[in-house]
């Protein structure tokens, strides 16, 4: 028998020999090893402890060594481990019924996944199936999953492997205030901006040919680009003027991350289908869905669904969101990402006023980013959109990490989505070494790209 891997050096050097790690040169990987994990935190191979500042993937929303969702797993491995898709168990059905009820009230049905990027894979099927229309809209600011599909849906750099893509997959701009060509006076004449943009788009593509606009309701690893007034109104207007469906990729900002049990709730709008994974049972086991209306659930009464998975609605996936969504209700988290996200906005925006290279900082409940820049009145970005050869965002990531904060970034944006359990001083403790860091990088703004990293 093998003997069994005992150092932290041994762990990092048979993973860097035998596995291939994402989204990574693997000549250049140090793979941090992980030893244990409780709360908020984790510990490396040597015993340091770390604030987990990104929930993982924005996806660890209950923190780790939750014992109620490990012991639905448990019992549910004991009781029946695999089912396959098509047969009826009494978790899939609770699970259903619960995410239903909690969703817009337009919503009638859902159909289950492994995670976000073949939820998204099988919304864009069912829009087709559902309209007979080919193309589908989405922005150029959006990260939907890396499976092919959703990798031809998704609009910034990851996509680029996947192309030449599928054929009818259309990219149109973010309502990225921000970075505007436009001083807007209120939110709502960039509104206008943008939605006319749309609307123009779509008739030069043809309008009977778009089968759905599909966007990330508040966009995520992006930048967290919050829409301004009126922008999710004026899609779902815009859709129900063409015949068009609106999907809503709440991958991340479902399951209490914003505040609410989907981010959409926050706009008063109700989309036709709506994407998620990662925060309904929080990483513990695979999971995600596809919700569709009432009205696209009773097309499928009498036309075949040509949908499905080998483990599609796995039953230890079911368990753990099971119990996950209870915990949501006995802990009050959403309640909690409210709270806890007022006081991460006030910080933030302190941050903001301190220091010269943080342009912007957009906030929602618990779901936030910090924006680099150069200069605070050019605007021009730490690094160039889909480049950064000197490895910038990377050395401001390590100083986080050196102090026992992890994240991730993304462009020029810093990440900051910690567990939705987080306590006030746990969230106060973190964002100190943020700040410490961010004088770091006021010093590094003053010198050449190629200073930085001396």
């Amino acid at each position: 028998m093998e003997l069994e891997l005992k150092t932290a050096k041994e762990i990092s050097e048979t993973s860097k020999k035998y596995n291939l790690h994402s989204w990574s040169v693997q000549g250049d990987l140090n793979p941090k090893v992980m030893s244990k994990a409780e709360g908020i935190y984790f510990w490396d191979g040597e015993g340091k402890r770390y604030y987990d500042m990104s929930s993982q993937l924005v996806n660890l929303n209950i923190g780790y060594g939750n014992q109620k969702v490990i012991k639905a797993i448990q019992d549910q491995a004991e009781k029946l481990a695999f089912a396959s898709p098509g047969y009826a168990i009494d978790v899939r059905s609770q699970l259903a019924k619960r995410v239903v009820e909690l969703a817009p009230d337009n919503m009638g049905k859902v159909f289950f996944t492994l995670g976000g990027a073949d939820a998204n894979e099988n919304a864009i099927k069912i829009a087709k199936m559902m309209t007979g229309r080919q193309k589908i809209f989405s922005r150029y600011r959006s990260y939907h999953g890396a499976t092919y599909g959703a990798a031809n849906l998704t609009g910034e750099p990851r996509r680029y492997t996947c192309e030449p893509g599928i054929p009818g997959f259309i990219k149109f701009f973010d309502p990225y205030v921000y970075r505007a060509p436009i001083d807007f006076e209120r939110e709502e004449d960039a509104t206008k901006y943008y939605l006319d943009q749309l609307r123009e788009q779509i008739i030069y593509e043809g309008r009977e040919s778009v089968a759905a606009i599909v966007l990330e309701t508040i966009t995520g690893s992006n930048g967290i680009i919050i829409p301004p007034k009126g922008y999710l109104q004026g899609v779902r207007e815009i859709c129900d003027a063409f015949g068009i469906l609106m999907v809503c990729d709440e991958v991340m900002t479902g399951w209490g991350r914003t505040g609410e049990w989907f981010g959409i709730n926050h706009y008063n709008v109700k989309p036709d289908i709506i994407t998620f994974a990662k925060g309904v049972s929080c990483g513990y086991a695979p999971i995600g869905g596809v919700l569709v209306s009432k009205d696209i659930a009773k097309h499928f009464d009498d036309h075949f669904l040509s949908c499905g998975l080998t483990y599609s609605a796995h039953p230890l996936g079911c368990a753990a969101g099971i119990a996950t969504i209870e915990y949501y209700k006995e802990e009050n988290l959403l309640e909690q990402s409210k709270e806890k996200g007022k006081l991460l906005g006030e910080i933030l925006e302190n941050l903001k006023s301190e220091h010269p290279c943080v342009g912007d900082v957009r906030y929602i409940g618990l779901f936030s980013a910090i924006e680099l820049v150069k200069d605070k009145t050019t605007k021009e970005p730490l690094v160039e959109y889909g480049k950064d050869p000197e490895k910038v965002m990377k050395k401001i990531l390590g100083m986080l990490v050196e102090r026992g904060f992890t994240t991730y970034t993304h462009e020029n944006v810093i990440i900051v989505a910690p567990p939705l359990i987080i306590t006030e001083e746990e969230l106060k403790e973190a964002m100190t070494i943020m700040d410490d860091v961010l004088f770091e990088v006021d010093k590094m703004i003053g010198a050449t790209v190629g200073q930085m990293i001396g």
